[in-house]
């Protein structure tokens, strides 16, 4: 099979290069990362292979030489060179193929520089293409676009976080009770040291020693 190399535009518009070039570089990077670990000595880190690069000369015949052209009839050179420029402004990617070879990639333009006009050779212009494979950039994006006011059924539930069960306000004693036993529990104030708060407001009920309460006693409970 003929090797041809091809560049063109939404798959319908395309170039086949009259002069095939002498020779095609493709730079093929892969990522790596070097580290020296003190007294360890030196390691790799494989990284990702990065995109390939395409890189060529040529030159667009102002007549057909059949020494050189791989085929006749094909447009003037100051044509080809501006329709590549076009495509190019127009910020979208181009594919690149070679036939009889696996090179068949979406790519972007990086260098094409070119001489108008070359001593010797009137009306043929002289080019360096540059060519970079390209990927385009996929973000997923998870938009909710409807927004409607809340309602009653769009609250989230009420979770108990673990606080103290609401206070109680008032206690009935019980056997063997203290006030210091009563302040401590945890849905009365949880801290023995308040017995006083319960003291002072049930002084006519208790009398003057805070140390005998009596079973059946029915004590308020301050908040």
């Amino acid at each position: 099979m003929a090797i041809e190399f091809w560049l063109s535009y939404n798959e319908v518009h395309r170039i086949r290069f009259p002069v095939n070039p002498s020779g095609l570089s493709v730079d093929s990077p892969f990522d790596h990362t070097d580290l020296k670990i003190v007294n360890m000595g030196e390691f790799t880190m494989i990284g990702d292979r990065g995109l390939k690069e395409f890189s060529f000369n040529s030159f667009f015949p102002k007549h057909y030489n059949p020494t050189y052209c791989e085929y006749s009839g094909f447009r003037e050179p100051r044509y080809l060179l501006n329709l590549i420029e076009k495509w190019r402004n127009t910020r979208k990617p181009l594919r690149f193929i070679v036939t009889g070879t696996p090179i068949n990639y979406a790519v972007t333009i990086r260098e094409f520089s070119y001489d108008i006009e070359r001593a010797g050779h009137m009306g043929d212009i002289y080019f360096s293409l540059t060519l970079k494979e390209f990927k385009p950039l996929k973000l997923r994006q998870e938009i909710d676009i409807t927004k409607k006011t809340p309602t009653k059924n769009d609250r989230p539930p009420v979770v108990n976080k673990g606080q103290p069960e609401k206070k109680v306000v008032s206690y009935t004693v019980k056997v063997n009770d203290t006030l210091q036993k009563i302040a401590a529990r945890k849905d009365v104030y949880g801290n023995a040291s308040d017995w006083r708060k319960i003291y002072e407001v049930n002084k006519k009920v208790i009398g003057a020693n805070p140390n005998k309460i009596k079973q059946g006693q029915k004590l308020v409970i301050p908040q």
